[in-house]
């Protein structure tokens, strides 16, 4: 027996909300802990809590719940462990990060909300815990509290489901007694927007939720709490769906499957029926594997293989059907040009790619963001294919960043053959600029030679920290006047810069305005407004895969960008080419089906 747990797969949930006093000295923890161990996965350190969801061994899961139990600060966790086949999916492994371990440090364990001026509620009021027996009962005793609960002075039971739309269409909660509320959100973050609009519904209840395994019931238990009188009596299912499947594996009174956030996709009981039916046909279905999407928000939708085999298939969620978002539609140039607006008239500040002529179909302007030591003008070139292949459905305006870099040579000699005797550079060199610069940078307008003081150095990024308000800055201001832009796109450094963008653009007084990024080739920067939770901005992520040939950026750096970004919104892209946006099939298709949501 032994031996077969030694050799077994399986996958471990944890969370825990507490002080944390040394996140530091955690976040080694994990690293050496994870590491040694071989799990792979997500590791989320806040100074409130963690949130852990891991694979690996059997026996490698032991030995790292036994090393966390032995910290003092993890006391009472409880740990999900549960056997499974190692991922066979290679796309689902990846797009639910199972293919690399990602630790970071993040200023809330969920986002509850992505509104600045809503602050999060303290975790220590969150509702209380009922166990799968205690919540079941509930169920079963047609909506009556345990009897050391019934001083709750409560008109009514309500069961509330605090999980995306997603989820619930292929396993949710029904008993015939009990009132059942499902939000039907299409992200966490959209849940107290959700409760603010149904309070006086909640209000003077008794509220049951449940989530898939509790940690998004600790906060959303907490807000429902935090609205004050008639708000009170709120519990919460102990350890989740999954604590209750385990608790009776017939399924008890939850119907369907369980949608996990790992490469198992869902976890279901004995029973074997299905809840989901295929968006197109209606046909029953509840599996998520093919990862199929709708193509203007990109929730998770339901599609069968028959339909998926359709050609030109295009698929609408039901709440982008339910906001009146064209269904049918193959191609863009099928969708009714009336339904589409002029863009607005472009400022003096850069040139845009729109010619003069009849006003065509409404385009997307992209602002465009070069990469560090590159120009607008250089830019524009390297782009110049996929600025061909969406001329019908977007156009590029291109910006130098603000801080102007000096010339580099490694060596006198490696200037021999171009024949100056000057130190001044040659007239065919045009200025280089950079939106990050090196702390140690000066931030002069050098327009001279500079000998490298040291050889190139691949990681260089990682130590540009230095301008980002003067970037920030600057970009509100060519936005302001050649602006408004539906997206960005970043590349490289830009991609960092755009990243940036998205983090800060819901605070009051940044007006950016655009609705979506484009990050290619980016990279986490080293600068404290990436470390304030999960960034909601749609967002495609592209860049080289494990094994590529992209020798600037690392893909696992380009990992941890898309990692900063909400699973629901954000879409990656992996290609085998080097440090370019690819502009061949699939590649090009994928960012086509990416942009048609917008327009």
């Amino acid at each position: 027996m032994a031996t077969n747990r030694a050799e077994e797969y399986g996958v471990l949930l944890y969370y825990k909300y507490t002080y944390i006093p040394d996140l530091n000295e955690l976040f080694t923890f994990y690293e050496s802990s994870c590491n040694s161990l071989g799990l792979l996965g997500r590791v989320r350190l806040a100074t409130h809590g963690v949130n852990v969801t891991v694979g690996g061994k059997l026996s490698s899961l032991d030995s790292h719940i036994a090393a966390v139990r032995s910290n003092k600060v993890f006391q009472g966790t409880d740990f999900k462990l549960a056997s499974c086949h190692h991922p066979l999916n290679d796309k689902v492994a990846k797009e639910c990060g199972f293919t690399a371990l990602s630790i970071r440090i993040v200023k809330e364990l969920v986002t509850l909300t992505s509104n600045p001026l809503v602050k999060s509620p303290a975790f220590s009021d969150a509702g209380r815990h009922l166990s799968a027996l205690e919540f079941h009962s509930v169920l079963q005793s047609d909506g009556k509290l345990p009897e050391k609960e019934s001083h709750f002075d409560r008109k009514k039971i309500v069961l509330l489901d605090a999980r995306n739309l997603y989820e619930t269409r292929i396993g949710k909660f029904h008993s015939p007694d009990v009132e059942t509320l499902d939000p039907k959100i299409r992200q966490y973050s959209d849940l107290p927007s959700w409760i603010d609009s149904n309070s006086d519904h909640l209000r003077g209840n008794s509220i049951l939720m449940y989530c898939t395994g509790g940690i998004r019931c600790e906060m959303a238990s907490a807000y429902i709490r935090s609205l004050g009188d008639g708000f009170d009596n709120v519990f919460q299912l102990h350890g989740g769906i999954q604590r209750y499947l385990e608790q009776f594996p017939d399924g008890g009174f939850f119907k369907g499957k369980n949608f996990v956030f790992d490469h198992r996709v869902s976890v279901g009981s004995s029973n074997p029926d299905i809840m989901g039916t295929c968006l197109l046909c209606g046909s029953p279905f509840d599996d998520y594997s093919s990862r199929c999407r709708c193509n203007y928000c990109r929730m998770l939708v339901l599609v069968c293989v028959n339909c998926q085999q359709k050609e030109d298939a295009f698929f609408v969620c039901e709440l982008c059907q339910k906001h009146g978002k064209v269904i049918g539609k193959s191609t863009l140039d099928e969708i009714d040009e009336s339904q589409l607006t002029s863009p607005p008239e472009i400022g003096q500040i850069i040139q845009s790619t729109r010619r003069q002529g009849t006003e065509p179909p409404r385009k997307l302007r992209i602002l465009c963001l070069h990469g560090f030591r590159q120009n607008a003008s250089n830019f524009k070139g390297r782009t110049a294919s996929l600025a061909k292949k969406l001329k019908s459905i977007a156009e590029f305006t291109f910006t130098d960043a603000p801080h102007e870099l000096p010339f580099i040579y490694q060596n006198l000699q490696s200037l021999s053959h171009l024949k100056f005797s000057s130190s001044s550079p040659p007239e065919n060199c045009k200025k280089k600029f950079a939106w990050l610069l090196p702390p140690d940078s000066v931030g002069s307008m050098e327009t001279e030679w500079k000998m490298a003081e040291n050889s190139f150095d691949p990681l260089q990024y990682q130590h540009q920290t230095k301008g980002f308000d003067v970037s920030m800055a600057y970009l509100k201001t060519v936005i302001s006047q050649a602006g408004p832009f539906d997206g960005i796109l970043g590349f490289s450094q830009g991609a960092a810069m755009a990243a940036l963008c998205c983090a800060v653009k819901g605070r009051v007084e940044v007006e950016l305005g655009f609705r979506f990024v484009i990050l290619c080739s980016g990279f986490v920067p080293n600068l404290p407004e990436l470390g304030q939770g999960l960034i909601n901005c749609p967002s495609l992520h592209i860049f080289g895969r494990d094994g590529g040939k992209d020798r600037q950026i690392d893909t696992q750096a380009s990992r941890d960008l898309a990692s900063l970004f909400e699973d629901g919104c954000s879409v990656i892209i992996e290609h085998d080419s080097g440090h370019i946006i690819p502009t061949r099939s699939p590649y090009i298709d994928d960012i086509k089906m990416f942009l048609q949501r917008f327009l």
